[in-house]
């Protein structure tokens, strides 16, 4: 074998070892990539669990990054310490108390660790689903957590909040934050302004909206504020979950035939209060949000709508039914009818 040809050879062993390493350095790369975006995402997003820390004075960014691991905020410790370098925020995370959750991801904690944590108590309070906004105010002033009429004179303001969390911009203009806090049980600090309180209820819809609901919404012929608002009838109408979806089908049916949806929860709104038997003459007030008399949906939420309400809004059951009664017997379920006549049976027979 010639020298020219053994130079050949090698020269082409050589290539194919380098294409060879050059393949598994790019392979390396991408799944290193793929791996350290997937460190930085919230360990929980779908169903995000309220943790609170301390991070004591002189507390290094390893230490840290343990307590943050230990209690289920972060993917790695690893990832979350070079995240710090990276940032060049070595040193300056603050000692303090901190309320995070677990539907945060590693730049939103950053940013409240960089921020400093507080000194003081933590109070946790639950927002059932179906609230209304003057109902959160009531209980939060009840348990002085916050001023009633300042937090609703907060919730007026919705170009306040709209900046940092996009999805109020599709509330038309002139309406407040109704619908949009997010009921769920929280833990604050006792001194925390209404504002923060409003914030955090903000930031959990946030984490919701983000999941695979989004999608859904903008595959509805529905925008975000006409599927939260017909959450929160359905919130209001159901009273056993498995019901939720055969009642938002019923919804979407008397919307696809202009046929009003004469929903008594929105009359109730309408009135500003809660009325154990609606009259002839309450049907007839004069609102916007009086379903009796307007066709459509309402301009906006009538109350906060739970997890299970807002998925049912965009997953309506596949059903005939235009019309549903309460049962008398105590169980919360509904007896679903398609015809008028069927409907007026079944008042007589609940």
């Amino acid at each position: 074998m010639t020298e020219s040809l053994r130079n050949k050879k090698w020269k082409k062993s050589f290539n194919k070892i380098l294409i060879f390493c050059s393949i598994i350095i790019v392979v390396s790369t991408i799944m290193m990539k793929v791996y350290y975006d997937k460190a930085l995402n919230p360990v929980s997003p779908n169903d995000p669990k309220e943790k609170t820390i301390e991070i004591s004075s002189g507390s290094s960014t390893s230490r840290i990054a343990d307590i943050l691991k230990e209690n289920g905020l972060i993917r790695s410790k690893l990832v979350f310490k070079y995240k710090v370098r990276k940032e060049k925020l070595d040193g300056k995370l603050k000692s303090g108390n901190y309320s995070l959750n677990t539907g945060m991801g590693v730049k939103e904690i950053l940013v409240s660790l960089s921020s400093g944590g507080r000194d003081g108590d933590i109070i946790k309070f639950t927002i059932p689903e179906g609230f209304e906004l003057k109902q959160i105010a009531y209980r939060l002033d009840e348990l002085g957590l916050a001023d009633e009429k300042k937090f609703l004179e907060l919730c007026q303001d919705v170009n306040r909040f709209s900046n940092k969390y996009s999805f109020l911009k599709k509330i038309p203009k002139g309406y407040n934050l109704e619908g949009y806090l997010f009921p769920d049980t929280y833990e604050i600090y006792i001194n925390a302004s209404e504002e923060e309180i409003i914030e955090r209820m903000l930031s959990r819809f946030e984490q919701f909206y983000e999941t695979d609901f989004k999608k859904k919404v903008e595959k509805s012929d529905l925008d975000l504020n006409e599927i939260v608002t017909l959450a929160s009838m359905i919130e209001k109408e159901a009273r056993v979950d498995k019901e939720r979806s055969t009642i938002a089908g019923v919804f979407y049916n008397r919307l696809e035939i202009n046929m009003l949806l004469q929903v008594d929860a929105t009359v109730q709104y309408a009135l500003g209060e809660r009325k154990e038997r609606l009259l002839y003459k309450d049907l007839k007030v004069d609102s916007p949000y009086n379903t009796y008399i307007h066709k459509g949906l309402p301009p906006s939420p009538i109350a906060s709508p739970g997890e299970k309400s807002l998925i049912a809004a965009v997953n309506p059951s596949d059903v005939d039914y235009l019309y549903y009664v309460l049962k008398k017997d105590g169980s919360g379920e509904h007896i679903f009818t398609k015809t008028y006549e069927e409907h007026l049976k079944a008042q007589s027979e609940k």
